[in-house]
């Protein structure tokens, strides 16, 4: 975590101490938990000051292998691509006319302040969602919430209802919503949302850069 994530959720320490003990409790019972432990917290390794796009998932991937720590993404030998994945890539390419990559490594995203956030981020192996309501949403929205007092350059992406929900805390700030990038909604109004050229447009309006979104083939 960057130290300015951590200066920032200090006053959740409880609650994170407590999802700490909630891991380690299910690791010593066999039960283990996805991303690896060196990975829950990913995301906010992209420092603070340095986020401008916020995108936010769900869950993390629950197929054992996949979840990295970064909403969306996977490591970049994950063969094949999540479904999601490929339909985010494929909505990609008819935006901006990129190729769709080869592998699921976004961390160059990350690297140029998109902050790639699940809104739990845990879960137990094959078992979506079995982590939601177990705190994380306290975290995660304290995320939310301290990137919009900083009163800076934020465009946030919000895919599926789930996500949505998050809309009121994000009020005032620049918006995208769409139906989730998954098979069984993605028909429904992710294809043709041109998030990517959206995000960029909306960044040079509020005097930010723009987010190079093609992923590098190596």
């Amino acid at each position: 975590m960057a130290s300015d994530w951590a200066a920032a959720l200090a006053p959740l320490d409880a609650t994170l101490r407590s999802l700490g003990a909630m891991l380690t409790k299910e690791y010593d019972a066999g039960t283990r938990f996805l991303p690896p432990p060196t990975q829950v917290l990913r995301a906010l390794s992209t420092p603070m000051v340095d986020v401008k796009v916020l995108v936010v998932g769900q869950d993390p991937y629950p197929t054992p292998g996949h979840s990295v720590g970064l909403a969306f993404a996977v490591d970049k030998s994950t063969r094949p691509l999540p479904r999601s994945l490929k339909n985010i890539y494929k909505e990609l390419s008819s935006d901006l006319g990129f190729p769709a990559a080869a592998h699921g490594d976004l961390s160059a995203w990350a690297n140029q302040g998109v902050l790639l956030l699940n809104r739990v981020l845990t879960v137990a192996p094959g078992a979506a969602g079995s982590h939601r309501r177990r705190g994380w949403e306290e975290v995660t929205e304290a995320v939310i919430t301290t990137l919009v007092a900083r009163k800076k350059p934020l465009v946030s992406v919000l895919w599926g209802k789930d996500a949505q929900r998050l809309a009121p805390l994000l009020e005032g700030t620049a918006v995208i919503e769409s139906a989730h990038p998954s098979p069984l909604s993605a028909s429904r109004g992710f294809f043709g949302s041109k998030p990517f050229s959206r995000v960029n447009n909306l960044l040079v309006a509020q005097g930010a850069s723009p987010i190079d979104w093609m992923i590098p083939v190596a």
